[in-house]
């Protein structure tokens, strides 16, 4: 996938905003989790007292707290706290106390007179144990201490109805520090959690007896807190929902450029890279393998980004809610990186056979479908039917392999998971136990514990097509990496406007790439605008070999070909083939009508004219004419409908409407009869009269009447000039010409 990362850059902004959306999903993911610990922690276990200082108290309650305080704290609280009464307040102030503080109408209050965050720790720190001991001493023990610590209770032998406050004021200070001793030996070894949320009992009693409806609190405050995460998911959701549409957006048009480009370097191929790449594979190429990199980078956008961010916000926060349990983590994390490492080394190089062997199938399907006719004719669908059941059958085998491999992960990705989570209520349950930690912040790790996994998890889940998607990058990035042969030159120059299709050969010499003999020798001819220069020879002489250099389908290999004096490789690719109109010898027509085939060449400011007149030269007008809609009537694919003769005369039809300076007939002709042949090769003459010729031909009917005929043999001339002059001095010529006519047919 590295190879296509470039491929992303016009996408940066996208991403960027992905990014920062996929960021703030995650910081909204994270956030639940504590509020989820509130809910039970403080909404339901702390009565909805989220801390240890009160709000409100009464001034007898707070005497009592300052008797176990040092004078530094007790300065503190002083600060901290207003005291209220009817004298002091006006009257609406008081009505509106009263009406929050019932108890205000009997007794002076204190009321919390700071938001000081710092303030309010540090008294969280402090307030705990006392609270804890005035609520021991009102009820009999202290809350939270174990009952081997019950006879240790010094008020146990006081006569009932002694108020213990007042004796505990006028003991000697020593006394009082030496008992205030041994009451902290026993919270020694209660842990500060539990001190404080028992001592929230305390502040549910004192906010009771102020008047203060403590169950409506509690609902209050957890539907406040259920409130918030509701609105957290819903911005999550939000965010998640844009994340998907924007990475759709991306990967959609990533695989809309990625066609473009793949598409845009086929068609610049020179027939010498279509040798290193079948059709079938640059199909696929096109079509599946960009599929599978598009879906990818949809998986990538949403879940590779995500992941990290949500595991490692997950790590930090699980950490911070109780660092006794992350060793459970480090055993989640490291199960499941072991088995997606697993997975993904058996599977990767069965992903790497898959597309080749998707290439395979769409060969064999491409070859029995265009091989159809003569596969029924020689009666071969046995044969072929089990050469596609091979093809098919290691694609089965290979899919299916693959696909049980992929199978195994997901069961025991949850096994992994339950276990993890069993795990933590195991070892959860023992702190909460020993009062290390709640309940709530206990099922806040489990959360987190669950998101760090889900992220490997999602991880795990883009591993799946990651080796298939990574193959698939790589046999596009070698189509559009690959070298092309031929390229545009760096020094254009211009075409002289006095000289216009004049073509010469001088001392070429061509090979194929990776062979080790010339397939054309020292060929060197001109060709000039009114003439028709004629090539023929035995099978495999290189006649087309030689007609594709001059658009450039090949390069050189020795010697130049000029074009109006210029090297045709300082010509423009575009301009070159611009003056060149070619028939090839297979007649080629695109999908569509008679009129878009014809106009295909020059779509534009073609008239009707025109087109009239290049379907009368090519003969063309007959079998037109017979058509419904005429030349409105539909092409099929690779022009299947019309017979070969037909495709030849329109695709010379369409060479002709283009009015090109020189026109390359590959043997164009050889599909025609005999009639129609010289009905062609007549209005040619006349039509064309001003135009470079070039012909390859096997008939001698064909090219007789040519001005220079070019007899070619094993890639070399062995023969130049006209009909006549080639039959006195050519022996090839003259046995070709005898294979096809008689002795009084020449003479003739």
């Amino acid at each position: 996938m590295l190879k296509l990362f470039k491929e992303f850059k016009p996408f940066t902004i996208l991403i960027i905003i992905i990014i920062g959306l996929l960021l703030f999903q995650a910081s909204m993911e994270l956030a639940l989790p504590d509020y989820m610990s509130n809910i039970v922690n403080v909404g339901i276990q702390q009565n909805g007292i989220e801390d240890i200082v009160p709000k409100v108290i009464r001034a007898g309650e707070l005497e009592k707290i300052k008797m176990f305080l040092n004078e530094d704290e007790r300065n503190l609280l002083d600060s901290s706290y207003r005291l209220i009464n009817k004298e002091d307040l006006t009257e609406r102030e008081y009505k509106d106390f009263v009406k929050k503080y019932p108890l205000l109408a009997k007794e002076e209050l204190y009321i919390l007179n700071t938001k000081a965050k710092e303030d309010i720790e540090k008294m969280n720190s402090f307030l705990g144990k006392p609270m804890l001991i005035i609520w021991g001493i009102e009820n009999g023990t202290f809350q939270g201490i174990a009952a081997k610590n019950k006879g240790k209770n010094p008020f146990i032998s006081l006569s009932e109805g002694t108020d213990l406050f007042i004796l505990l004021k006028n003991l000697p200070k020593d006394q009082f520090d030496a008992m205030k001793g041994e009451i902290d030996e026993q919270f020694k070894n209660l842990p500060e959690t539990m001190i404080n949320q028992s001592a929230t009992n305390y502040i549910k009693s004192e906010y009771e007896t102020i008047g203060i409806n403590m169950e409506k609190a509690q609902s209050n405050y957890i539907l406040y807190t259920g409130g918030i995460m509701l609105f957290i998911a819903l911005l999550s959701m939000t965010a998640s929902i844009s994340v998907g549409f924007i990475s759709a957006r991306v990967s959609a048009s990533l695989g809309r450029n990625l066609r473009d480009k793949v598409f845009r370097k086929v068609t610049a191929f020179s027939n010498s890279e279509f040798d290193d790449f079948s059709t079938a594979s640059l199909i696929t190429r096109s079509t599946n393998d960009i599929q599978q990199v598009q879906m990818f980078s949809m998986l990538m956008l949403r879940m590779v980004f995500y992941a990290p961010i949500l595991g490692v916000g997950g790590i930090i926060r699980a950490l911070r809610t109780n660092t006794s349990m992350a060793w459970i983590v480090a055993v989640g994390v490291m199960s499941i990186l072991t088995l997606v490492i697993v997975i993904f080394s058996i599977a990767m190089p069965r992903f790497k056979k898959l597309q080749k062997l998707v290439d395979r199938v769409n060969l064999v399907m491409r070859e029995s479908l265009n091989g159809l006719m003569v596969i029924r004719a020689f009666n071969t669908q046995r044969f072929e039917e089990k050469k596609f059941d091979n093809a098919n059958n290691d694609l089965t085998k290979t899919n299916l392999f693959v696909s049980r491999i992929m199978t195994t992960m997901m069961p025991t990705m949850m096994l992994i998971m339950n276990g993890i989570m069993l795990l933590i209520i195991w070892v959860g349950a023992h702190e909460i136990d020993k009062g290390a930690i709640q309940v709530g912040d206990m099922m806040a790790f489990m959360q987190y514990t669950m998101q760090i996994i889900m992220s490997f998890f999602m991880l795990s889940m883009v591993s799946i097509i990651l080796p298939r998607a990574s193959v698939s990058a790589g046999r596009i990035a070698e189509v559009l990496n690959k070298e092309l042969t031929i390229k545009e030159s760096e020094n254009i120059k211009e075409f002289n406007k006095d000289i216009k299709g004049l073509l010469e050969f001088n001392n070429v010499s061509f090979k194929y790439p990776g062979a080790e003999e010339c397939v054309l020798k020292d060929i060197s001819f001109t060709a000039r605008p009114g003439e028709t220069t004629a090539f023929i020879g035995s099978t495999g002489s290189g006649k087309s070999t030689l007609i594709n250099l001059i658009p450039r389908f090949y390069d050189v290999t020795g010697g130049e070909i000029l074009l109006d004096g210029i090297n045709i490789r300082d010509i423009k690719l575009h301009d070159l083939r611009e003056r060149i109109g070619y028939v090839p010898q297979k007649g080629v027509l695109f999908t569509g009508t008679i009129e878009s085939n014809l106009k295909y060449g020059k779509n534009s400011d073609v008239s009707d004219e025109d087109i009239l007149k290049a379907i009368e030269i090519s003969q063309a007008k007959e079998f037109i004419d017979e058509k419904d809609k005429g030349i409105l009537s539909e092409i099929s694919q690779e022009g299947t409908n019309v017979s070969g003769g037909q495709r030849q005369r329109l695709s010379i039809a369409r060479a002709l409407i283009k009015q090109p300076e020189i026109f390359i007939f590959d043997d164009s002709f050889s599909a025609l009869d005999f009639k129609t042949d010289a009905a062609l090769r007549k209005a040619m003459s006349e039509e064309l009269n001003n135009r470079t010729l070039l012909i390859v031909a096997q008939r001698i009917n064909t090219i007789m009447n040519a001005e220079n005929i070019i007899v070619l043999d094993e890639g070399r001339i062995v023969g130049m000039g006209t009909h006549k002059e080639l039959l006195r001095n050519c022996d090839v010529y003259r046995q070709i010409a005898l294979s096809q006519l008689s002795e009084e047919e020449l003479a003739i």
